[in-house]
């Protein structure tokens, strides 16, 4: 018994030490895969050693682990469908091996093997959109959550290296040489340019739909201004795959779960996967026609509840998009309850490329996750309550002062900063700080907009100093404004200008008070004596500046008027979107050059052409949005038409004011998106003048002089020549997006067609007063005066060609002085993506 026991204990420590040397015979291979360009991890893509049936699959979360005695052989293979095969190789003598392995985007259309006799792709896509009601989050009565956005901007293509030789960065090669990253191993680097993370509660309820967001936080690494704070929130980054269609920039491309998916793509199920216990299929999709609106990708679907768990969309290199040389976006759902899925992140990348691949660009990273999700609760519609409008976003006090502590607290429940956004945050802070930066930004913002600021004064714009025209010979002109240093209330503004030719000085002076900025309020007195190079009528057709000397229509009488003008604005805003401009002007205009002069009409000269009027504009713009600067704003447009009414009353014997009138006007605007057949825009407008006057007040027609296009202006019809004292017109354009050019994607052309109509009359009296011997006026006398137009549209992705045709009238009504064509060709430029 003693000898079975000792020859027991032998066996075991002879097991032991065959099991320790084993363990330590062993050889491991680790590693997670990533995109290379989102840089979010692949989960499920296939790991092989090249030549076996070793190998396996990374996890939900992109990761593998891999233990073996041996190695089964030298070469392993990464694939995954969407993807470049990726692979890499062992060294014989290694035994623990770790990689982070970077994956390049692929096609969907090879590479991949069904593995079902039956292609249940469509199968799966109908019952997404059979379950969508079930499935999409805005099916709940109401909803709240916390939401972190994580904004990068990243700089690439760009030779640091000679770069920072450049005098003014001299002093920077350290800083930005220590922050650049290796492009996934390839020769090119980028910099990390750019780092910006806000945090908000947001709300939302179905019926009324109402929207409010409270922005906690916000960390923006230099930026102050409050209107781009609200951008930095998700009220308008709200991206729903249910939906028919998806947003890109200022497109709309069909959803792989819109209910007409099956007319714009191929759908196939190549596997099914066990995920925590819940089998999902992982269905995969490409475009049917190339150039179309469409994405390519893959996403994983809920067997049971056909809810769509994570989605991956990417742009095809077919795809009609400007600037952008890839895109992905990536959204993931989780269960928050046992039946209910709601959006947990989403990740939007895009390589911008405005030039080309291999010159300089931008990749931007957006990161959002979701937290403390709450759906169908009082609470939601109690903070509802608190809107003034439908749709609010409100930045707190302090938003953009929080301390270190709020951001560590904020990241850990939503997502760590990785070490490159850590060290985004320190090479901004560094910069910020620099002399030579800020000297480059000044730089950089010259070139961009002629503008420049010299301590609490802006000069500028450089565009405006030199041109020249057939009355003043070369003209030249200097401006100088405030600028937000000096007040962030007050502005002035003010230019002189001189002409070689007449030997005039010209010259404006403005001043600008703003009191309230949300809801809008400002005052505004301004003078000005100098010529009328536009019209500020259904939109601004003006010559005043350099580039107009190369493109003014030849053989087209020029006629030159001066005016001077004295003007005081109050204009008040509500939040519901309607706003009133009241004005009060003092106008005396001096016929220079081929238009009837002052002596013309039957009153003293000091009366001839001198008005003193007031004016009331009403304006309605549901949710309108605006990019706000420090004084002034650029509308980004409204959901709905615009509306606008008009009405201007002029006195006599006011301030030598020679006429009583009254005028009124209205007009109805709208942009439309009508995928998948591009969008529409018009302008319906209308009005008419009560009053014997002079041209100079009545209605006049906007016409064009340069062979540049404009969409707000009759481009066949001349400048003063059409007169009216009613009126009503329409303008119409409809970019289809690629249309005929769909056979030839590479070119990325547009086509689009205009329409522009206008109807007008004249009375007998402004007839008998305007229409003399000599004089170059015609009216439509009820006629119709129509434009057709066509052409090209983003030849070398800012080009328009506009080919337009001058249909109605078909006779000339008057053709002395004019030379009227029925054909033109006008150039354009049209930054859009």
């Amino acid at each position: 018994m003693t000898g079975t026991k000792k020859n027991i204990r032998i066996l075991l420590a002879v097991t032991l030490l065959l099991w320790v040397q084993g363990l330590y015979a062993q050889k491991y291979l680790s590693g997670t895969v990533r995109d290379v360009q989102s840089d979010e991890r692949i989960p499920f893509a296939s790991i092989t050693f090249k030549g076996t049936a070793y190998g396996g699959l990374t996890d939900s979360a992109g990761g593998f682990s891999f233990a073996y005695p041996e190695w089964p052989s030298d070469t392993v293979i990464v694939s995954c469908v969407g993807y470049q095969p990726y692979t890499f190789y062992l060294p014989a003598d290694s035994t623990r091996i770790t990689v982070e392995i970077q994956m390049e985007r692929g096609t969907f259309n090879e590479g991949v093997q069904v593995k079902v006799r039956i292609n249940r792709g469509l199968w799966v896509w109908r019952k997404i959109v059979q379950h969508k009601d079930k499935n999409n989050r805005y099916k709940f009565d109401n909803f709240s959550y916390e939401l972190y956005n994580k904004l990068e901007l990243d700089i690439k293509n760009l030779n640091f290296r000679r770069f920072t030789k450049l005098k003014p960065l001299k002093s920077l090669d350290d800083i930005i040489s220590s922050h650049m990253v290796d492009s996934s191993g390839q020769d090119q680097k980028y910099l990390p340019a750019y780092l910006t993370e806000a945090v908000s509660d947001y709300y939302y309820q179905k019926k009324p739909q109402k929207r409010r967001e409270v922005i906690k936080g916000v960390n923006t690494n230099g930026v102050k201004n409050e209107s781009i704070l609200k951008f930095l929130g998700g009220m308008d980054q709200n991206i729903n795959v249910y939906n028919n269609f998806i947003p890109v920039f200022d497109k709309q491309f069909v959803s792989p779960a819109s209910d007409n998916g099956d007319m714009y793509y191929n759908y196939n199920v190549i596997d099914t996967q066990m995920i925590g216990g819940q089998r999902y299929f992982h269905l995969t999709f490409v475009p049917r026609r190339k150039g179309s609106s469409t994405f390519e990708g893959d996403c994983w679907v809920h067997v049971g509840s056909y809810a769509i768990q994570r989605m991956n969309l990417r742009l095809g290199k077919d795809a009609n998009i400007n600037f952008v040389e890839s895109l992905s976006l990536i959204q993931e759902f989780s269960l928050i309850n046992d039946s209910t899925w709601f959006l947990t992140k989403d990740k939007f990348v895009a390589d911008v490329s405005p030039a080309g691949k291999k010159v300089p660009g931008v990749i931007g990273r957006k990161t959002t996750t979701y937290r403390n999700i709450i759906v169908n609760d009082s609470t939601v519609t109690a903070e509802l309550v608190k809107n003034k409008k439908l749709e609010e976003v409100v930045v707190v006090d302090e938003a953009n002062n929080k301390d270190s502590s709020y951001w560590s607290s904020s990241r850990s429940r939503h997502e760590e900063l990785s070490r490159i956004e850590k060290g985004i945050i320190n090479m901004l802070d560094t910069l910020n700080n620099s002399p030579s930066f800020q000297r480059l930004t000044k730089q950089l913002k010259f070139l961009a907009t002629g503008y420049f600021d010299v301590g609490n004064v802006e000069l500028g714009s450089a565009f405006n100093w030199f041109t020249a025209n057939g009355w003043e010979g070369f003209r030249m002109r200097f401006d100088v404004a405030s600028n937000k240093y000096f007040d962030k209330r007050f502005w002035y503004h003010g230019y002189l200008a001189y002409g070689f030719g007449d030997k005039k000085f010209k010259g404006k002076g403005e001043l600008f008070y703003l009191p309230k900025k949300d809801p809008r309020q400002y005052f505004l007195l301004s003078y000005t004596n100098d010529l009328d190079f536009g019209q500020n009528y259904y939109g601004e057709v003006t010559q005043d500046n350099i580039f107009a000397l190369a493109i003014r229509k030849r053989n087209v009488t020029r006629k030159y008027l001066r005016v001077e003008e004295k003007k005081f604005e109050f204009f008040n805003e509500t939040r519901s979107g309607f706003s009133t401009l009241l004005t009060l002007n003092h106008k005396n205009y001096y016929p220079l050059l081929n238009l009837p002069p002052k002596d013309s009409f039957d009153l003293p000269r000091s009366q001839a052409m001198t008005t003193a009027e007031v004016s009331l504009r009403l304006r309605f713009a549901y949710l309108e949005k605006f990019l706000e600067s420090t004084f002034f704003r650029t509308s980004l447009g409204s959901p709905y038409p615009i509306i606008e009414a008009n009405i201007t009353k002029g006195f006599k014997n006011v301030l030598s004011s020679g006429y009583n009138y009254t005028k009124i006007s209205a007009s109805v605007s709208d942009y439309i998106n009508v995928p998948p057949l591009g969008n529409i825009s018009f302008n319906v407008f209308g009005g008419k003048t009560f009053g014997k006057l002079p041209y100079v007040f009545l209605d006049m027609a906007p016409g064009n002089d340069l062979f540049y296009y404009n969409r707000h202006a009759y481009n066949m019809m001349n400048r003063f020549e059409f007169l009216h004292d009613q009126y009503a017109g329409v303008n119409f354009e409809h970019n289809i997006g690629s249309g005929i050019f769909r056979i030839m994607p590479k070119l990325k052309f547009r086509q689009f067609w205009t329409a522009k109509a206008l109807w007008g009359s004249l009375s007998d009296a402004n007839r008998q007063m305007n229409f003399k011997e000599g004089n170059l006026f015609q009216s439509l006398d009820g006629k119709t005066y129509l434009e057709l137009g066509t052409g090209i549209d983003n030849i070398l992705r800012f080009i328009r060609i506009d080919c337009v045709w001058r249909v109605l009238p078909t006779s000339e009504l008057r053709s002395a002085g004019y030379v009227t064509k029925r054909f033109g060709v006008f150039g354009s430029f049209r930054l859009a993506f």
